[in-house]
């Protein structure tokens, strides 16, 4: 996940009067699990949240994947050999990124996966799929370099997709649908204001979307950042609300019905992530991020699969199912 910008107090002050729709009934105080813990164990959609936790494991197993790096090789042969399974069609679009404190150029590669490809009218599921180079939250500096495997930042969302792809080829869809697994969001070293560049798959992948005008053209998106944390909070994202805002009504209104209490309906901050430049590339993209991950385990050593939830991962897949059920 990138990085996390100061919220706009206008936006805050609009919102009060909107936001609260959105806000799931919450459950009385109880000595038993909450419900977000015991969310959705046994639902219709035949999502296992188990599963999903498993391929997120499997991903960690490969430790960290920075752009370029053999892990992430591994990790993007593994993926294109499980949705190829699942019947889909793998494609990786492949491109050279220069990063501005790094001396040689990278090569990286967007991974996309496509379900009813002859659909011209499409929407996208999306999540980086590389690590940080650096935990560079770690409070002991001299740890940095340890090895960050970005459980719930970075698998979380590519073991979410993983076990969705098992049941994509059966579900009733009015829409073409792509899983785009974008390199390069954290590919940072030099995070200063003026430093490294932020989002570089994204940033590519919008750029020849734009350039190209396919005649399949994306109505909507949805961004998976941290999807996978204990406790998690997935409050509004501010850019998310200024430039798909119908698209952020309908995914917390469904949240709100389907009783997912992860889904907070307050506007949260404002985040510098991959939906930013798909927005800008005409894409109406929400971001789905989790708040609370910030202050725990964001870019530390702790960000590993113990301090992942499967009850959150059951969330958010709800919600997309209910969505990609609906969205015409």
């Amino acid at each position: 996940m990138m990085r996390l910008v100061a919220s706009l107090a206008v936006l805050v002050v609009v919102s009060l009067g909107i936001v609260f729709m959105f806000q799931p009934k919450a459950q009385p105080a109880s000595s038993e699990p909450s419900d977000q813990e015991t969310f959705a164990a046994d639902r219709d959609d035949g999502f296992d949240a188990g599963k999903a936790m498993d391929y997120l494991k499997t991903i960690c197993k490969l430790g960290p994947r920075i752009s370029g790096s053999k892990a992430m090789h591994k990790q993007q042969e593994l993926l294109k050999k499980h949705f190829e399974d699942c019947g889909a069609k793998v494609t990786l679009q492949r491109f050279t990124a220069r990063q501005r404190s790094q001396k040689d150029p990278i090569n990286m590669a967007n991974l996309i996966v496509s379900w009813h490809p002859e659909l011209t009218r499409r929407v996208l599921l999306c999540t980086h799929y590389d690590t940080r180079p650096l935990a560079d939250q770690e409070p002991d500096h001299s740890r940095w370099k340890d090895g960050f495997l970005g459980a719930n930042d970075g698998a979380s969302g590519v073991g979410l997709l993983m076990e969705l792809g098992n049941h994509m080829k059966d579900l009733p869809t009015k829409v073409g649908v792509d899983f785009v697994f974008l390199d390069g969001e954290e590919y940072i070293f030099d995070p200063r204001e003026g430093g490294d560049r932020y989002c570089l798959g994204s940033e590519y992948f919008g750029e020849q979307y734009m350039r190209t005008q396919p005649k399949s053209r994306y109505i909507a998106g949805v961004l998976l950042d941290m999807v996978g944390g204990k406790g998690a909070s997935f409050q509004i994202e501010q850019n998310s609300w200024r430039a798909a805002g119908p698209l952020v009504q309908d995914l917390w209104r469904i949240a709100a019905a389907e009783k997912c209490t992860a889904f907070d309906g307050h506007l949260g901050g404002e985040v510098l992530d991959d939906h930013v430049f798909l927005n800008r590339a005409r894409i109406p993209t929400a971001d789905i991020i989790d708040s609370n991950y910030f202050k725990t385990h964001w870019h530390r050593l702790s960000d590993v699969p113990e301090n992942c939830s499967t009850s959150t991962l059951s969330q958010v897949a709800r919600v997309l199912i209910v969505w990609l059920k609906r969205v015409r």
